[in-house]
């Protein structure tokens, strides 16, 4: 960590970038790092090049994020945060690749450890925990816009404390984080507030959608851009739904299929997909979305991929733990 901080005070110019289809731990981490990166007079660039989820819009600062980079060449360093592979952060792989210095801080098991420099520790709760740890380290007074990022991004990928990477450090981290003025009342009617009436009617879509496959044992979900036309929505707004399909009675995995907007054009039906993973702990999806060029946790993962829907379901039911 020691050597991290040293080539970040002497950074004029830092890149800071998060997986695509960001939850509330990239964007939290992406955030808290950005600010305290400011906080030393350090021009930092935030970067995701997915649209922000409605859910975490109200994060501090959230506007500051870029969906482009330019002028690659005035980076003296990246930072590439929660992401297991460096293809994660999407189209601008190529280009960071070219700035000299990358700092690769994850908290994944997947991780292939790319990159000049690593923070990776498997057992932080969230890489936004990481974050934390190196802004002690630097001595960066914590702001209550810091705090709420920090607070954002443990809280929704322990699931609110309730999935297996839950340890004390987070309940630690969150106590101090509401000492220094997170409302958790705030944070949680964004988080699990009202649904918009499209979110809802795109839920039913969703829903519908469902089919339960090897024994009982798999539930299969698909979202498409003719859903997100239909029901007005945006890919967003498909935060979360694929807890409706993992948590039906015996179900061991569920699998989100979704169709994105940027892909290239195919013949024969080929699309661009995000396969999200889920299990309740029997079957590790993160070796799953590994062996796709993805990533995640034992529990949670996913992993992109150009095919059909027709044979993505085809190759998720073949898996051998399903079988």
């Amino acid at each position: 960590m020691k050597q991290i901080i040293q080539l970040l005070k002497n950074s004029r110019s830092i890149l800071i970038a998060s997986h695509v289809n960001p939850d509330g731990d990239a964007l939290g981490s992406l955030l808290a790092l950005g600010l305290a990166m400011e906080a030393l007079n350090i021009k930092a660039t935030l970067y995701n090049e997915s649209d922000i989820p409605a859910v975490y819009r109200f994060l501090p600062e959230v506007d500051r994020i870029q969906n482009q980079i330019s002028r690659v060449h005035a980076y003296e360093t990246a930072i590439i945060l929660d992401c297991s592979n460096l293809d994660r952060i999407g189209r601008a792989t190529d280009i960071v690749t070219q700035i000299p210095m990358v700092i690769n801080i994850d908290h994944h098991a997947t991780n292939t450890r790319f990159g000049e420099r690593h923070l990776i520790d498997t057992g932080a709760c969230a890489t936004v925990e990481l974050v934390f740890r190196l802004l002690k380290e630097m001595a960066i007074p914590i702001s209550t816009d810091m705090a709420t990022s920090i607070y954002t991004g443990i809280v929704t990928d322990t699931g609110s404390f309730r999935f297996s990477n839950t340890n004390a450090s987070a309940f630690e981290i969150c106590n101090e984080m509401v000492q220094l003025g997170v409302k958790p009342i705030h944070i949680a009617r964004h988080l699990y507030g009202p649904y918009s009436l499209g979110r809802i009617k795109l839920l039913n879509q969703a829903l519908e959608s469902i089919e339960i496959s090897n024994n009982g044992r798999l539930s299969l979900m698909t979202l498409t851009q003719k859903m997100l036309r239909e029901t007005g929505t945006q890919p967003g707004d498909a935060e979360g739904l694929i807890h409706y399909a993992r948590r039906i009675e015996d179900v061991k995995m569920a699998a989100l299929i979704q169709e994105q907007a940027n892909g290239r054009k195919h013949d024969a039906g080929v699309k661009n997909y995000h396969v999200s993973l889920r299990s309740d702990g029997a079957i590790d999806v993160a070796a799953i979305a590994s062996a796709f060029g993805g990533g995640g946790h034992p529990s949670a993962a996913g992993f992109s991929i150009e095919s059909t829907v027709q044979k993505i379901k085809e190759t998720i039911k073949a898996i051998p733990e399903l079988n």
